[in-house]
């Protein structure tokens, strides 16, 4: 049973740093990368990574990340391992949070993107990237630092796991 409850808390920690590690990634060189290029670039390139990022791999970080925090959480749930438990599930709504924003403002903002058309047969390519760009930047860096905490929080959790492991 410790193998499996410290290989959860493990593999949570590495698709939650996974997803964290993404969307930083966006904030501090996609995004920046991409205002400066023009409104059709812009707009061609969101789009295209749009429908990439729709992959096994991304998914299996993505969905995968609560899932296994989820199921360490579960086994953490025992007198001896509780000490970890706050952290998981401190770990779990923070994901929470993440995933509350990615639903509810970056995935209904890229749905809007991909339904202007292709770049060339857009009239206000100008208009269409400014209902789009500030606010989706706006809302990953949001994402950015809730997956982030997330990461933080299991990586303690881990710390106390192994903490309790010890004594």
């Amino acid at each position: 049973m410790e193998a499996f409850r410290q290989a959860a808390l493990i593999a949570a920690t590495v698709t939650t740093g996974l997803v964290a590690g993404l969307f930083y990634a966006y904030a501090c060189s996609v995004m920046p990368a991409l205002r400066r290029t023009d409104d059709r670039t812009f707009i061609l390139v969101m789009q295209r990574i749009n429908v990439a990022i729709l992959n096994g791999w991304f998914a299996a970080g993505f969905a995968g990340a609560p899932l296994l925090t989820a199921a360490a959480l579960a086994l953490h749930l025992d007198g001896e391992h509780r000490g970890a438990l706050p952290w998981i599930v401190a770990a779990l709504l923070a994901y929470g949070v993440m995933l509350a924003v990615t639903f509810g403002v970056n995935i209904p903002l890229n749905n809007e993107l991909d339904a202007a058309g292709e770049p060339d047969g857009i009239a206000d390519p100008a208009a269409v990237r400014a209902r789009f760009e500030a606010r989706w930047v706006r809302w990953n860096v949001v994402r950015a630092l809730a997956s982030t905490a997330a990461l933080g929080l299991l990586a303690w959790a881990l710390l106390m796991h192994g903490t309790a492991g010890a004594s």
